[in-house]
């Protein structure tokens, strides 16, 4: 086979990326869907280009799907030109699901490609699935998974179509769930995994309780804006075991790459700096007391992807001013927090010692800040919100690829927090 209508370098280079979470039935994170949309200057088109799908995959290696994935598997949308190339092969079989779109036609020759990547080590996804069709019964021999999209059906023919397609024995995904309620009704039918931005979006009803845990993080956060004693600082921190555990564990990550194992809250301190340490802090309110639970925490992972992607953002913009990046970070890392609470964002930070620009910039998403923030869940949401961040690029004097670089970076730093 040869490649069909090879395309540019540059070409390649002329893409945003958006990388949405796939959870299991406890939300943890399981998998990611990799979508790459092309920002050619004053682009608007968000649906599923597979044209920048191509052009990536021919140069994955400059991509760092590795950086991008950390140790999850990603699914990659892939028409049938993409799958009669050679090109393809590029991706590597065992991080990769090939997602075959609804709009690719079965024949008996592209069912023998299928078959014969399957062979080769590649998993297979059906995309947007809303019969139980002959085409899909031709492929679903060479099928991992099946998708459906729900809000392209009632909930009706959801559950009629899940119950028919469950009795093929394949993992079942539902996606578009943007809601707590859709995901507690896709829990029940028996949905094996779940792709959507549900666990982001808060009940806000009566308020959520801090445990022991987000008390101690909030009290040395505090004492930390208010420069207090290094002994002062250990001594809070020690009051939490749990908080002192988890703070050890990840000054051993291989984030830090120290000569010596961390054994004391002392050195952590020493080795961490005060900046360092508040921002981990930041980090910590996500995660759980339960090592295993916090490296699978969907929240977690978007809230320090957030936080890092501001945080470089800030200071490609601004860069000889320190201040700016670390309240940038502080930004994206707190633009959660009315989440993981369950309580509206007026309400945490009216308890929490924050500037007004931060205030201004998680309430209302108003000044750099703000700006900043806006960009980067735009960037996040680029499918299921149909934005692009064009103009906050020519606001801030950013290139495409100075946003994608900076995306690589964001995404390999979430991966080093949620490591062993």
């Amino acid at each position: 086979m040869s490649e069909k209508n090879p395309r540019s370098h540059a070409e390649a280079l002329d893409f945003f990326i958006a990388r949405q979470p796939i959870l299991d039935r406890q939300q943890k994170m399981s998998a990611y869907e990799l979508l790459f949309r092309r920002a050619s200057s004053g682009s608007a088109n968000v649906t599923n280009d597979i044209g920048a799908t191509a052009t990536v995959i021919a140069h994955a290696s400059k991509l760092g799907l590795v950086n991008v994935l950390g140790a999850l598997p990603g699914l990659v949308n892939v028409d049938a030109e993409v799958l009669m190339s050679d090109f393809i092969q590029f991706l590597p079989h065992d991080r990769i699901y090939l997602e075959i779109l609804e709009t690719v036609e079965i024949t008996d020759s592209l069912i023998a490609r299928v078959r014969q990547l399957q062979s080769e080590g590649y998993r297979f996804v059906i995309d947007d699935v809303v019969a139980d069709t002959d085409d899909l019964r031709k492929l679903l021999p060479y099928v991992d998974m099946i998708k459906i999209d729900m809000m392209a059906i009632d909930r009706e023919q959801l559950a009629t179509l899940f119950h028919a397609l469950k009795s093929y024995r394949k993992k079942m995904l539902v996606e578009k769930v943007e809601t707590l309620d859709d995901f507690a009704y896709c829990l029940g039918l028996g949905f094996d995994l779940f792709q959507g931005y549900f666990f982001a979006r808060p009940k806000i009803l009566t308020g959520k309780k801090l445990n022991t845990t987000h008390l101690s993080v909030v009290n040395v956060l505090n004492l930390l804006v208010a420069d207090g004693t290094t002994a002062d600082i250990e001594a809070a921190i020690k009051k939490d075991a749990s908080l002192s555990l988890n703070l050890i564990r990840l000054v051993n990550t291989a984030a830090f790459m120290t000569a010596v194992r961390i054994a004391t809250l002392k050195q952590a301190i020493e080795v961490l700096g005060r900046r360092q340490l508040q921002r981990w802090l930041q980090i910590l309110m996500y995660a759980g007391s339960d090592k295993a639970d916090s490296m699978m925490s969907p929240l977690l992972n978007l809230a320090t992807t957030r936080g890092k992607l501001m945080e470089l953002l800030a200071q490609k913009i601004f860069p000889h001013n320190l201040l700016v990046a670390d309240t940038a970070f502080t930004v994206g890392i707190m633009s959660l927090l009315n989440v993981l609470f369950d309580t509206p964002m007026v309400h945490l930070l009216a308890q929490i010692s924050v500037s007004d620009e931060i205030k201004a910039a998680l309430i209302s998403r108003d000044g750099v800040y703000g700006d900043l923030l806006q960009m980067v869940i735009d960037l996040e949401l680029m499918e299921s919100e149909q934005v692009m961040p064009a103009a906050s690029l020519q606001k801030f004097e950013l290139n495409i690829d100075d946003v994608r670089r900076l995306q690589m970076q964001a995404f390999e730093f979430s991966a080093s927090v949620s490591a062993d």
